[in-house]
C-alpha cells in the first residue's frame, strides 16, 4: 500500500472515530497502547489530533494530566490494574 492510500485510510478512520479517540485520550484509565491498538495512533499522532481539535487551554490541561498519570502507559501501570475502564462506565440503558 502506498503512503497516499495509507494517509487517506487513516483520515477516514479519524473522521469516523474522532470523538471516541478524544474520549479515550481523556480517560485516565485508557492507556495510549489501547489507542494505538484500536486506531493505529501513537502518542505523538494523538497529540496532533488533540491539539487540532481542542481549545489550546484544553490541550494544555490534557497534556498536564497525561504527564502526571502513570496509568496512561501500560509499562508504568501497576500490574494489579487489568482493565482499561471502570466496569460501570459503559452501562447499557434499558
Amino acid at each position: 500500500m502506498n503512503k497516499v492510500n495509507d494517509l487517506n485510510e487513516r483520515k477516514v478512520l479519524i473522521d469516523q472515530d474522532l470523538s471516541r479517540i478524544i474520549e479515550m485520550a481523556w480517560e485516565d484509565r485508557t492507556p495510549f497502547e489501547a489507542i494505538l491498538s484500536n486506531y493505529g495512533l501513537d502518542e505523538s499522532a494523538l497529540m496532533k489530533i488533540m491539539r487540532a481539535n481542542l481549545k489550546f487551554s484544553s490541550y494544555k490541561l490534557w497534556r498536564k494530566r497525561v504527564k502526571t498519570k502513570s496509568i496512561k502507559h501500560l509499562s508504568l501501570r501497576s500490574k494489579e490494574v487489568t482493565r482499561a475502564y471502570c466496569p460501570t462506565q459503559y452501562k447499557l440503558s434499558r
